[in-house]
């Protein structure tokens, strides 16, 4: 009997980041914006005849950065298979901290979220998220309820030829 499908850690987001990043090269090629992903650092632990063991290392960065209209873009892209709300412990301290130095130096911060049983992939605005993740430091919800992404979130689709327009969105 086959196991059900069950993606690993290391795989889960890669169908967001994918898509992100094909959309990042219809951005460059038509001159709009230069996002790239950031590379996730990789601590190697032996190098035995060119069989190279390690593992990738905790980030204190986000998944891409770029430039867009002349103003630094910072963002993360986030997946659930949760229904009804995102988690805020799919967010590192690190990369929060991160987002929020950037926004407060007028970078353009947020996370670009998917629900993946939806089929749905918000564009939350640093200063949205930033609302959340305060409260639940102080005892609060820690989570951001679906609603919420569909009442004050833009809903980021295909759009003007291109694979995930986020850009369009902002």
């Amino acid at each position: 009997m086959r196991k059900p499908y069950s993606r690993s850690h290391a795989n889960r987001g890669a169908v967001l980041e994918r898509l992100i990043d094909m959309t990042n090269q219809q951005y460059r090629n038509k001159g709009v914006a230069d996002i790239r992903k950031i590379p996730t650092p990789v601590q190697i632990q032996s190098n035995n005849k060119g069989r190279v063991t390690g593992y990738t290392q905790k980030g204190e960065w986000v998944d891409y950065s770029g430039v867009f209209d002349g103003r630094a873009i910072i963002f993360d892209a986030k997946e659930t298979s949760n229904k009804t709300s995102f988690p805020l412990n799919n967010i590192s301290a690190h990369q929060f901290d991160l987002l929020k130095s950037w926004h407060q130096k007028g970078a353009q911060s947020f996370l670009l979220v998917s629900f993946t049983k939806l089929d749905e992939i918000y564009l939350l605005p640093f200063k949205l998220l930033e609302t959340y993740w305060e409260d639940a430091q102080k005892g609060g919800r820690k989570s951001i309820p679906h609603p919420f992404f569909f009442m004050q979130c833009e809903l980021v689709k295909s759009d003007r030829g291109y694979v995930l327009d986020y850009l369009g969105v902002m």
